[in-house]
C-alpha cells in the first residue's frame, strides 16, 4: 500500500479537484450534468441496497434495531465509492470540494454556486430515474417487508421538526465530506473504499439526513403510497436537509480544512 497523503496534501488535492470542477462547469455543462445524473443514480443504488438488506430480516431486525441500523449502514456506502472512483458529480461532496479552490482564489463564489445548482438538479434527475425505472417499476419494494418499510421511512422523514432535519443534515454531510477527504488520502481502490465506507456507514447508522439520498427515499415512499405530499417532502425535509448538508460540508470540512492547511493566496 502507498503512503497516505498528509492532511495539508489532502486539502491541496481537494483544491485541485474543486478548481477542475469549476472549470468544467464553465466550459462543458453537458458533461457536468451527465456526471451529476450518474451520481444521483449511484447514491440511489446504495440506498436501494441499504433498504433491501437492512429491512430484509423481519423479526430479527425488529428485535435488534442496532443490528438493522448497522446492516443499513454497511450497504449504503457503495454509492459514494462509485461517485469517488468513477468521477461523478455529487452535490454534497462538492459542498466541501469547491471551498478549498475558492479559498485559494482559483474561482469565485459564483462558479461554486453554479456548480452546486447544476449538480443538485442532475442528482435529482438521476435519483428519480433510478428510483422509478430500476426500483418501483420492477417491483423491488412492492411486497413486505420493504413496502411497509419505505412508506414508514418516507413518513418519518417529513414528521421531524424543521430544525431537527437541518441539524441531522449537518451531521450527514460532515460525515460524507470527511469520507471524501479520507478517500483523497489514498491512491489504491482499497484505501479509497475504506475512506468512503467508515464515515458514511456511521451517518446512515446514526439516522442523519442526506438530501440526495432523500431524493430516493421520499419519492419511492410516495410511489408506494406513503402519506407524504410533494410540498411536505420539499419543505419538511429536502430544504432543511439541503441547507444542513451545505453547512456540514462547506463549513465543517471545506472551510475548516482550508483554514488549517491552505494559504489564501492563489497558487500557494
Amino acid at each position: 500500500m502507498m503512503e497516505l497523503r498528509k492532511p495539508a496534501e489532502i486539502t491541496a488535492a481537494a483544491a485541485e479537484a474543486g478548481a477542475a470542477k469549476a472549470r468544467l462547469t464553465r466550459r462543458n455543462r453537458c458533461k457536468v450534468m451527465v456526471a451529476a445524473i450518474l451520481a444521483g443514480a449511484y447514491i440511489s443504488f446504495g440506498a436501494t441496497l441499504s433498504l433491501t438488506v437492512g429491512f430484509g430480516f423481519g423479526g430479527i431486525a425488529s428485535a435488534n434495531p442496532g443490528l438493522q441500523k448497522l446492516m443499513c449502514g454497511l450497504m449504503f456506502p457503495i454509492g459514494l465509492l462509485l461517485v469517488v472512483v468513477l468521477g461523478a458529480e455529487l452535490f454534497t461532496g462538492n459542498n466541501a470540494v469547491l471551498v478549498p479552490s475558492m479559498w485559494r482564489g482559483e474561482h469565485g463564489t459564483g462558479a461554486m454556486l453554479a456548480n452546486w445548482a447544476m449538480v443538485y438538479a442532475g442528482n435529482f434527475i438521476g435519483a428519480m430515474a433510478f428510483t422509478y425505472f430500476l426500483v418501483y417499476a420492477v417491483g423491488l419494494t412492492a411486497s413486505d417487508p420493504w413496502h411497509s418499510a419505505i412508506r414508514g421511512i418516507a413518513e418519518a422523514k417529513v414528521s421531524m421538526s424543521w430544525m431537527t432535519v437541518f441539524l441531522k443534515g449537518i451531521g450527514a454531510n460532515w460525515c460524507v465530506c470527511l469520507a471524501v477527504w479520507l478517500a483523497l488520502s489514498g491512491k489504491t481502490l482499497l484505501e479509497k473504499a475504506l475512506g468512503c465506507w467508515l464515515p458514511v456507514m456511521a451517518f446512515v447508522a446514526l439516522g442523519y439526513e442526506h438530501c440526495i439520498a432523500n431524493m430516493f427515499y421520499l419519492p419511492l415512499g410516495m410511489m408506494e403510497g406513503a402519506d407524504v405530499s410533494v410540498g411536505r417532502a420539499v419543505w419538511c425535509n429536502l430544504i432543511p436537509a439541503t441547507l444542513g448538508n451545505i453547512v456540514g460540508g462547506a463549513l465543517l470540512v471545506g472551510a475548516v480544512h482550508s483554514y488549517l492547511h491552505l494559504d489564501r493566496r492563489a497558487g500557494d
